[in-house]
């Protein structure tokens, strides 16, 4: 059995526009892995949980985000895919902008080119009924996230 040593501390944002769809992201990491999530990353050292969601949706989608509410924080184990010896903790919250049409969508998953060793990332937005049957998220918190979101919103 591999020993966990650290915790690796994320945060997402459910961000819903006003057509009643969620914004995905489609993700290539430099191991070759592609993955679709939900938008957000890895808190940084002295960083609070929202100003971290800010942060990520500046820096990812160029927009500003107001976080509303609390919507889930990781309640079972989780080994982190990337660092064997790390427990994700994952933090989600329900979010809102006036500038969604700014974030630059596709209807494609993954339109991206993925230049050697690099790292891309697009972006879609999901209408929220169709959530887990044409997204295929991939990273099991957010699987569980998105059956609750399902059961929310429906």
């Amino acid at each position: 059995m591999h020993v966990i040593k650290r915790f690796n501390v994320r945060v997402y944002g459910i961000l819903i526009n006003d057509h009643n769809q969620v914004l995905v992201a489609d993700e290539a990491f430099t191991n070759g892995t592609r993955a679709t999530k939900f938008p957000g990353g890895g808190l940084e050292l002295g960083e609070g949980l929202i100003e971290g969601l800010v942060r990520e949706f500046k820096e990812e989608c160029g927009i500003d985000v107001e976080v509303t509410e609390h919507f889930y924080t990781t309640d079972f184990f989780q080994p982190s895919f990337f660092d064997t010896n790390s427990q994700i903790i994952s933090v989600y919250y329900l979010c809102k902008s006036k500038e969604c049409d700014k974030i630059k969508t596709s209807d494609v998953k993954f339109d991206f080119v993925v230049e050697d060793g690099k790292e891309a990332e697009s972006f879609r937005w999901v209408n929220v009924a169709a959530i887990g049957n044409e997204t295929s998220i991939t990273l099991p918190i957010d699987v569980v996230v998105q059956g609750m979101l399902k059961g929310k919103l429906l």
